[in-house]
């Protein structure tokens, strides 16, 4: 799933992603610590000045994202704590609130915040961003769809498009969701957008199963933005599934370097485990507790390694903790995984059935589905093309 902290979504996955889209009205622009600074300068001079708190606030949920540091989200929430002393009732500062919360996975906080901040200002498009990211998250797809609809005709640019795009896709409509990927890199100027909806349409390619058409989406995502992290694991992603190991590895090696997220590790450990190499957990390990200590609650990473990697009851165990808060399709795919995993097919097949309900091509969710089928004997047909060692890569980021 788009990454929420990046991610995403993220992350985002997380894919990140659990990653899902930017809160913002757009992705960011680029690191916003010089713009967070001058900000600070202004708030010195002003500290009543209750929308720059909000700012800086929505800056340092940014910063998050884009690092992959959670301990910008405690100086969010100190920020945005001080904007809503001063100022409760602004759509600003209520917005503000959403996108933090969501940055922790909070996502029926977030909606809640986002409905009383367009209660607020029913004009303002940033607050049906975070409300579609927030219902996409609850699994309550046609609310999420509307709050883009909504969006779209208050701003129609890349972060509405964008969402535009991962909802037709959730929907199943391919062709869709690459037309408003297109009118997002068509809108784009900034050479970050134009290196985000150029990443996306890799990944619309990758999923599809055409490697070289992504790979060549992820070059020109690098070519407009070198900075840009997810594309450079995105041609990772490529050299891996194409076999090119050792070149995939080098990648990984570079993009962990700069964002040591789950999903990357994930996808690094497996390219490793892939190779013949012993996979390394323990900075995933580390960045877990990282993130519960800013607040951030992600079971859906740890339902999808653990009944990979680890141990299929702890996999159950975040599975249902996961699908209890947040029953979208991502999380009934982790469930039904993890299910099976343990021995547990019968149940599983309930929630693989939801997870491919709305007819989402998503190949690692078929996979999932297809095998589990086969093992209750009923008829399906497991793609031969996908490498269940390589999963990690095959989840939406």
């Amino acid at each position: 799933m788009r990454s929420l902290v990046l991610v995403a979504g993220l992350v985002l996955a997380g894919a990140t992603i659990f990653t899902i889209l930017s809160f913002t009205a757009a992705p960011a622009s680029g690191p916003a610590r010089p713009a967070a600074e001058s900000l600070q300068e202004r708030l010195r001079r002003l500290p009543g000045d209750y929308r720059g708190w909000a700012r800086l606030a929505a800056q340092y949920v940014d910063q998050a994202r884009v690092t992959g540091d959670p301990s910008y989200y405690t100086k969010a929430e100190g920020a945005i704590g001080t904007a809503a002393r001063l100022r409760p009732d602004d759509d600003a500062v209520l917005t503000g609130q959403a996108a933090l919360a969501a940055g922790r996975h909070d996502f029926a906080r977030a909606a809640s915040l986002a409905e009383r901040a367009i209660a607020a200002n029913p004009y303002g498009s940033a607050a049906y961003g975070v409300l579609a990211d927030a219902r996409t998250q609850l699994g309550d797809l046609p609310a999420a769809r509307r709050a883009v609809d909504r969006m779209l005709g208050l701003h129609p640019g890349v972060g509405a498009f964008a969402r535009a795009s991962y909802a037709a896709e959730l929907r199943g409509d391919q062709a869709g969701a690459r037309r408003f990927l297109e009118y997002a890199h068509d809108d784009a100027w900034a050479p970050a957008d134009v290196a985000y909806a150029r990443y996306y349409l890799g990944e619309l390619a990758l999923h599809s199963g055409d490697l070289t058409k992504a790979a060549g989406w992820y070059a020109e995502a690098l070519r407009a933005y070198p900075a840009y992290t997810p594309a450079l694991a995105g041609r990772a992603r490529t050299a891996a599934l194409a076999g090119r190991l050792p070149e995939a590895l080098d990648l990984y090696e570079r993009v962990v370097e700069r964002l040591p997220l789950p999903q990357y590790l994930i996808e690094q450990g497996e390219t490793r485990l892939k190779a013949g190499l012993p996979a390394d957990w323990t900075l995933l390990r580390a960045q877990r507790k990282l993130f519960q200590a800013a607040g951030v609650r992600d079971d859906l990473t740890w339902a999808e390694f653990e009944a990979d990697h680890g141990d299929p009851a702890a996999a159950v165990r975040h599975a249902r903790a996961e699908y209890a808060r947040n029953p979208n399709l991502v999380a009934a795919d982790a469930l039904a995984w993890a299910l099976y995993r343990a021995g547990e097919p019968r149940e599983a097949l309930t929630y693989t059935r939801k997870a491919t309900a709305t007819g989402w091509r998503n190949p690692l969710l078929r996979y999932h589905r297809a095998v589990i089928e086969r093992a209750l004997g009923e008829p399906a047909r497991v793609d031969a093309r996908f490498d269940p060692e390589l999963s990690a890569l095959a989840r939406f980021s």
